[in-house]
């Protein structure tokens, strides 16, 4: 579970995020979704602990990301908008690194390879990698935690439709099991009638929550959320 309260953060004068309150609960997927600007990536960023808060708390799994970010980081798994690698590895020495990292072995990168399709590019570095199977790899660095909350920013952005489905499947099923997943996007099309809540925010806080199948149609009915706040920065 994710929980945050009376979160506001500001860069200098300009507002992003505005006394919010969000709780996103495990067995389901969660969609963030706003304007330009509304804030989305921002409070992602404050929730796996890249950013501090000006006001207020994000606890995941009831530990504070602020105070105790060693501990809440061993609890979620964070794909950003664009992951960056070392150029100079090769796709396999980059899951072996972070595999270290999370304590798995050597069968648990073969299984992140065959899932996310990267195997036979095992021995190419990043830098030649294209940005499908580049956003592919770090999918499968993401996968590799034991954890079981998820949080992803843009996920499906450079992925081909095949592999856009297989990520909804994928973060479906773990929801099914327990996890708690939280995707922002403004891709609303993809998802539509793939996620069980879609929360919107709008100049920093929660406006509204959308019908998950008619996503679409309900976002268009209010022009503002698809136009950036002309007070609020995007982040």
């Amino acid at each position: 579970m994710i929980v945050a309260e009376n979160v506001s953060k500001r860069f200098g004068t300009r507002s992003v995020l505005e006394h919010l309150d969000l709780q996103i609960s495990p067995g389901a997927v969660t969609l963030l979704v706003g304007a330009n600007g509304a804030g989305k990536t921002t409070f992602l960023r404050i929730a796996v602990g890249l950013a501090r808060p000006d006001e207020g708390t994000v606890r995941i799994r009831e530990v504070d990301v602020s105070r105790n970010f060693v501990e809440a980081a061993a609890r979620f798994s964070f794909l950003p908008q664009a992951p960056r690698f070392n150029p100079r590895l090769t796709s396999r020495q980059i899951l072996a690194f972070y595999a270290r990292l999370r304590g798995r072995t050597l069968d648990a990168v073969e299984e992140a390879e065959d899932l996310w399709g990267v195997g036979d590019h095992r021995d190419v570095t990043s830098a030649r990698l294209s940005g499908g199977l580049r956003q592919r790899l770090a999918l499968a660095v993401f996968s590799l935690a034991p954890v079981s909350v998820l949080v992803l920013d843009e996920p499906g952005l450079s992925l081909d439709p095949e592999w856009r489905e297989r990520l909804q499947q994928y973060l479906s099923q773990r929801a099914k099991e327990g996890a708690t997943v939280l995707v922002a996007t403004h891709l609303l099309g993809e998802w539509e009638g793939r996620v069980d809540r879609c929360v919107v925010l709008e100049r920093g806080r929660v406006s509204a929550e959308l019908s998950p199948d008619r996503l679409r149609a309900e976002f268009s009915r209010e022009p503002h959320w698809a136009s950036p706040s002309e007070d609020v920065p995007s982040r």
